[in-house]
């Protein structure tokens, strides 16, 4: 059995430690608060938007094909866009996002060239040594999610995908769905796709999607305007939601481990006092000895 003093330093370390992770635990759920109500704000936004331009893409027939965002080509190289982040103790947050990623590219057909390009320093200290071709351009942006970054970023991708240096983009993210749950999405970025013509004429918006709208200063110019920015909040909203994910995760990692640490010092403390006990009999016993001897 482990002396006293060796207990009592456990029993001090840990109790620091729950210290900490209570502290954590409050931060995140203070950072938690701010990232939840942003995504909040602009997933409704992001998801208009993405149905409108679905349906003003799918609206322009043969034009369509000369809009380079939308082109569709054979895949020879995939641009692979993760999104993690720059700290650690969080869970497996980033272990899951690392593993979506890498199962996807090991998905890849043995044609099709994938090219990393992390966004936060958890992806790219993993794949540091994977041998795998990296664009590390913009992996400081989830520092900071500023939507001017992010529209810069998607402006330099977009430029990357028209002149044929990526067939393909994919990002992969994590869908904030409460502090406890988060979904990890593989999200098709480029080229666009454009809405389904069956999604624009069955159900509740039926008549809306078969309306015959008049344009100014027409459709084409406007999709061209709206292409790029579409993109920008489709990234920027990735990114709101795996910051709101980390958020999460963090704090439900730290209220474990403060929970851990509890179950942890109630066993120090039983332990701590047997051990008293026993040096208390031991002496008492000791003391005993003595006198009956002196007795004798």
């Amino acid at each position: 059995m482990a002396n006293l003093k060796e207990v009592r330093v456990r029993i001090a370390s840990v109790v620091s430690t729950q210290q900490i992770t209570k502290a954590m635990k409050m931060v995140s759920a203070s950072k938690l608060r701010r990232a939840q109500g942003a995504i909040q704000q602009i997933r409704p936004y992001a998801e208009g938007l993405q149905n409108m331009v679905g349906r003003l893409v799918s609206g322009l027939e043969g034009s369509a094909a000369e809009m380079p965002l939308t082109s569709v080509r054979e895949i020879k190289r995939v641009g692979v866009v993760l999104l993690t982040s720059d700290k650690g103790l969080c869970g497996g947050f980033n272990s899951n996002l690392i593993k979506t990623a890498r199962r996807f590219i090991q998905d890849l057909p043995a044609d099709q060239q994938a090219t990393l390009i992390p966004v936060g320093r958890k992806g790219v200290d993993f794949f540091k040594r994977s041998g795998l071709p990296q664009d590390l351009r913009f992996k400081d942006l989830m520092l900071k999610i500023r939507y001017q970054a992010t529209a810069e970023m998607a402006d330099q991708l977009s430029k990357a995908f028209v002149q044929g240096e990526y067939d393909q983009v994919v990002v992969v993210y994590s869908e904030f769905k409460n502090p406890v749950v988060q979904y990890y999405r593989v999200m098709p970025w480029l080229p666009l796709q454009a809405e389904s013509p069956s999604a624009s004429t069955t159900g509740a918006g039926a008549g809306q999607g078969a309306a015959d709208y008049l344009y100014e200063p027409g459709r084409e110019e406007i999709v061209q305007d709206l292409l790029p920015f579409s993109l920008a909040i489709d990234l920027h909203k990735a990114m709101l939601d795996t910051q709101a994910s980390e958020h999460g995760a963090r704090m439900t990692a730290m209220d474990k481990a403060t929970e851990n640490a509890g179950d942890l010092l109630r066993e120090l403390r039983l332990q701590y006092n047997r051990a008293r006990q026993a040096a208390i009999t031991t002496e008492i016993t000791e003391i005993v000895g003595g006198a009956a001897a002196l007795a004798g």
